[in-house]
């Protein structure tokens, strides 16, 4: 059985895994990142147990990587934003985005596509816009529904 935790490994990696590496956390963060930011719409774009959304919800603001805003007072209601050690995980989204586009590729193409605001290049493995070459990061950058995004694609539920 694998143990919990990572403490006995020294490890830069296995401390970002004890924040991250649990199934769940990196597609909150995904979905957080493509603008999905209230717990009704991550439930429902995951598919989650609410009750499982909550505990990673609330270890990800304890954590520091999201925080919690409330958007509405009668009945309570909170979003949950990208703090800076939030936003800093970008470059780890993109790049298993970018690696379950070329060796775990949807039929379609891939479901969603990251372009930069400022000219609309397409943002390269290395964060870079290949027609103006800006360094980019995560504010300079828009996700779009891509070819094979199904009709659930939360950038498709935003844009109706």
């Amino acid at each position: 059985m694998l143990p919990s935790s990572y403490d006995s490994q020294v490890c830069s990696i296995a401390r970002a895994l004890e924040l991250v590496g649990e199934r769940w956390t990196l597609l909150i963060i995904r979905d957080v990142f493509l603008g999905v930011r209230r717990f009704e719409d991550l439930q429902r774009d995951l598919g989650i147990a609410r009750n499982v959304l909550a505990s990673r919800l609330d270890k990800l603001t304890a954590d520091g990587i999201l925080e919690r805003r409330q958007y509405s007072e009668h009945p309570p209601r909170d979003e949950f934003l990208l703090t800076q050690q939030g936003l800093d995980l970008w470059p780890t989204v993109v790049a298993l985005m970018q690696w379950g586009d070329q060796h775990r590729p949807s039929p379609h193409g891939p479901p969603t596509v990251l372009e930069h605001k400022g000219c609309g290049g397409a943002v390269s493995a290395h964060r870079i816009c290949e027609r103006c070459g800006a360094e980019l990061g995560a504010r300079d950058v828009a996700a779009v529904p891509g070819p094979g995004a199904p009709p659930n694609h939360p950038l498709l539920a935003k844009a109706g």
